[in-house]
């Protein structure tokens, strides 16, 4: 097992928690909310300057394997600095650590907790075409879809669904022979020619979903549950996306809770009967909302639920540590409308790609260089917040500035 050089503080009445992928913004969010709040808290990743290794909060550093490529190493280390760190949860932020760590949930019984919905409830959300049959079970409205295996399946499917069409991995990651771990991503085709194309990747490996491209403005409905039954929620809607057919979000803002969204995504993990966090994403178009997927693992826009005064990692630490709060208690909704946060990482790619006015989405009018000018001057505006960048704990955003630096060189190196 690798370790930094820290040693772990001594052991607080609030308890120890580990928390993966630290050089993401949410696990750094989550890593500065349980500190402040008196957790210990044990920064872990796979990279060795993972920017959540320099927080002020981070008391003892992990590094573990790579998930991708040795999800079964990098359990079996998480496992072992739980039992020998006295760790009360682990907090797995991304897919790659979410799913093995859940296969091998009964490993770290007796050792600490997880902070993972439960199996069945879990493989659900996962599974897209699992999570349609929900949603149309409980009156929930989604895009028109097809289910295909093949090119030509899909292209026949396609004559019904119009261009252009979304391609959706029926999983976004697959365990293969080896143990490692296959990730794939949305894809987007405007002819029929596109369309083959892109299925090239997935024949044979994994089932798309194909779907009519429903145009509109993207929601996120974030709650915490416990058995189904909501503890808080949040919403924010996405002003800008990476693709900008529909993707990451690099500057959002807090929105009030819309009760037609709020009302199907409740039915939707009362359901499934959801433990934990999760994210219902919506696009809200001239048909009105329609779903587009179930996010079971910690979303990246979770700094701006924080900020919003949405403390999502305290009260999932208490979930998890002391037990819900009683039933006659209803979810709490409070928290500030029209704060704005950005991920700077995916803004700067953002702003790049349209000064370059690449047209990766032929179907799709691009966004306007001015507007990627203004972009680029709001990043100095103290109005708009960052995920990662903070004055009161400035390490992490200083190591996020340097590993956006080095990519852009490389990119100008690459002619890219």
């Amino acid at each position: 097992m690798r370790r930094g050089r820290r040693t772990p503080s001594p052991r607080r009445s609030a308890g120890r928690v580990l928390v993966t992928d630290a050089g993401r913004g949410a696990a750094i969010s989550i890593i500065r909310s349980l500190g402040e709040r008196g957790y210990d808290v044990v920064a872990a990743d796979s990279r060795p300057r993972s920017p959540g290794f320099y927080s002020r909060y981070t008391s003892a550093r992990l590094r573990y394997p790579p998930p991708q490529v040795a999800p079964q190493r990098a359990v079996a280390t998480l496992r072992e600095a739980a039992r020998d760190l006295q760790v009360d949860l682990i907090v797995p932020v991304t897919e790659e650590l979410v799913l093995p760590l859940s296969e091998a949930r009964t490993d770290f019984a007796g050792i600490c907790a997880l902070a993972l919905p439960e199996p069945q409830a879990l493989a659900r959300a996962a599974d897209k075409l699992a999570t349609l049959e929900l949603a149309r079970g409980r009156g929930v409205p989604t895009p028109r879809t097809a289910l295909a295996a093949t090119a030509a399946e899909a292209l026949e499917a396609a004559s019904s669904l119009g261009w252009p069409v979304v391609l959706k991995p029926r999983a976004s990651r697959v365990n293969r022979d080896g143990g490692a771990i296959d990730a794939y991503e949305v894809g987007y085709a405007g002819d029929a020619e596109g369309l083959a194309e892109q299925m090239e990747s997935f024949e044979g490996r994994c089932e798309v979903l194909l779907q009519e491209y429903y145009p509109g403005e993207a929601h996120g409905v974030e709650l915490l549950l416990h058995r189904g039954r909501p503890l808080a929620a949040f919403q924010h809607r996405r002003l800008r996306e990476v693709p900008i057919t529909g993707g990451a979000s690099s500057f959002r803002e807090s929105v009030a809770l819309d009760p037609e969204l709020y009302d199907h995504s409740v039915r939707l993990l009362a359901a499934l009967e959801w433990t934990g966090l999760a994210m219902v994403e919506f696009k809200a178009g001239r048909e009105g909302p329609k779903l587009m997927e179930i996010n079971g693992r910690i979303w990246g826009s979770l700094p701006l639920a924080v900020k919003s005064g949405m403390d999502f990692p305290a009260r999932l630490a208490e979930l998890y540590l002391s037990g819900p709060p009683e039933n006659g208690h209803g979810a709490d909704t409070s928290y500030e409308v029209g704060v704005r946060s950005r991920n700077l990482d995916l803004e700067v790619l953002w702003i790049a790609s349209t000064l370059r006015r690449k047209r990766r989405f032929p179907f799709l009018p691009p966004p306007r260089r001015r507007d990627a000018l203004a972009a680029g001057l709001r990043l100095l505006s103290p109005t708009d917040g960052f995920d990662v960048l903070s004055r009161h704990d400035p390490r992490p955003g200083l190591a996020e500035i340097a590993g956006v630096a080095s990519k852009l060189r490389r990119k100008v190196a690459d002619g890219r």
